[in-house]
């Protein structure tokens, strides 16, 4: 009797592990994953080795961070452009479809770069960002190869989904918008 229960016990355990094994791999594929930022193209808002967490559900929006797909590695970026928009950097100031766009998380790296008497973002532009396509940047813009100088525009395809905030190191937890 003691076998036959103990039996029952562990049957039912490993079902349950089973289960929550599955929600878990649904979860990751579908909806959040962990991802390690790797490199400085996105300093101060995001710092090396610091891990995120991403949502892949949800529609996309500018200014948002978000975790490309590469072929060898995955980029973390800033959201830019959307399909449609053009885009236009004159004087550090960005310019997207005619209207000045704020860009208030570039605050500290606009005072570092002063300080080498250099603008932070050279100009360009005024660029289309193609149907299906999105244009990206680091923060860090002096250290960052993005959709202007080697990424290029982005396929919505390589997408993985948004940077939701930070959860390592712990002492460093912070939503990343």
């Amino acid at each position: 009797m003691v076998k036959s229960h103990t039996k029952r016990e562990l049957k039912s355990w490993g079902k349950s592990m089973i289960i929550a094994i599955g929600i878990a791999a649904v979860v990751r594929t579908f909806f959040f994953s962990p991802y390690e930022v790797e490199g400085a193209s996105m300093e101060p808002t995001l710092h090396n080795q610091e891990r995120v967490f991403v949502n892949k559900w949800g529609d996309l929006k500018r200014g948002e961070i978000i975790i490309i797909k590469g072929e060898d590695e995955n980029y973390v970026k800033r959201l830019i452009g959307l399909p449609g928009d053009t885009i236009e950097m004159e004087n550090d100031q960005l310019v997207i479809n005619g209207v000045l766009f704020d860009e208030p998380y570039l605050s500290e790296n606009r005072k570092l770069a002063k300080r080498v008497s250099n603008l932070l973002t050279g100009d360009f532009g005024p660029i289309k960002v193609p149907k299906n396509q999105y244009f990206v940047m680091g923060d860090n813009r002096l250290y960052s190869m993005d959709s202007r100088n080697g990424l290029g525009f982005i396929q919505k395809a390589e997408i993985i989904g948004q940077s939701e905030f930070v959860f390592f190191p712990f002492s460093q937890i912070r939503r990343t918008d």
